[in-house]
């Protein structure tokens, strides 16, 4: 969690995120990527509403101490105070709730707690960490990591960091990308993408034939040639892993494949899965994405 306040925080976050602060709003959060000057993604961020010139953002705690020395380091005149606050505030997350309301009375919580809609009746609501609401809760993390990656949801941690321009995330079909604001770090790189030519290379879902590991930042081979780069994965029970990857869209120019042998049972002691080198071919079938791509 960090914490951006002050008089000028909306400005100062719209010269350096891509979505337009403006549309930031007690029943309105905000997914937006932070990218350096090439347009790389070196976060992926959601915004919540704490006050009229108050916002926390919410990303991978790995990756909260760097951007917010990052950020930091443009603040210059501008009243603005940054701090990493992940020792402050808890996350949690509710499931199957239609509306925030649904979602904040389940949890005993007020109205105006910060909160955020993060896929199909799943919100993200973020409390101080003293707070005893949600002291009860016992869900599974897992379970919600699993929907992350079934709903496409672009991630960036460490391994992956300026690794990505905005749309190999599929940021602008997740809405975390405004192409009519002003300025900001890497919209060069990001616009010209938009306006001048088509993506080659996007996130997309996939889930292995077989048992095994995948991590971000790890890279291979599809069965049809196609080199991938994994950005979020979880493990299945049965030892298979669905994850989500950037590779080219369509099949490449390849030798088509043997015929795919029938998807293994749940064996009762799945083998030890492993994880691809940088050049192994891995075989995997493609799922669909749950939201449309731009043309």
């Amino acid at each position: 969690m960090i914490r951006v306040h002050g008089a000028d925080t909306i400005p100062f976050l719209q010269g350096q995120l891509s979505n337009d602060l403006t549309r930031l709003a007690p029943e309105h959060a905000l997914l937006a990527g932070y990218h350096n000057p090439q347009g790389r993604t070196i976060a992926v961020i959601r915004l919540l509403w704490l006050g009229a010139q108050d916002v926390i953002a919410v990303l991978p705690r790995e990756l909260a101490s760097t951007v917010a020395a990052r950020l930091a380091k443009f603040v210059l005149r501008a009243k603005v105070k940054i701090a990493d606050e992940s020792t402050a505030w808890r996350a949690f997350g509710v499931i199957d709730a239609e509306t925030a309301a649904d979602a904040l009375a389940s949890m005993g919580a007020p109205a105006a707690t910060p909160h955020a809609l993060v896929g199909k009746a799943r919100w993200l609501i973020v409390l101080p960490a003293d707070s005893p609401v949600g002291a009860l809760l016992n869900g599974d993390p897992r379970e919600w990591h699993r929907l992350d990656v079934a709903s496409a949801q672009a991630q960036v941690f460490a391994a992956t960091s300026e690794e990505f321009v905005a749309q190999m995330l599929n940021l602008d079909a997740l809405d975390a990308v405004s192409f009519e604001k002003g300025c900001y770090t890497g919209q060069e790189v990001i616009a010209r993408a938009h306006y001048r030519g088509r993506v080659k290379r996007r996130l997309q879902r996939f889930v292995t034939r077989a048992p095994q590991t995948l991590a971000p930042g790890d890279s291979g081979k599809l069965s049809d040639g196609r080199p991938f780069k994994v950005v979020d994965a979880v493990q299945l029970d049965d030892g298979r892993c669905e994850f989500l990857a950037v590779a080219e869209t369509g099949s490449a120019e390849a030798p088509p494949a043997p015929p795919a042998p029938p998807a293994p049972r749940a064996p009762l002691a799945p083998p030890a899965p492993s994880a691809p080198s940088d050049t192994a071919t891995l075989e995997a079938d493609s799922l669909p994405l749950p939201y449309m791509l731009p043309e």
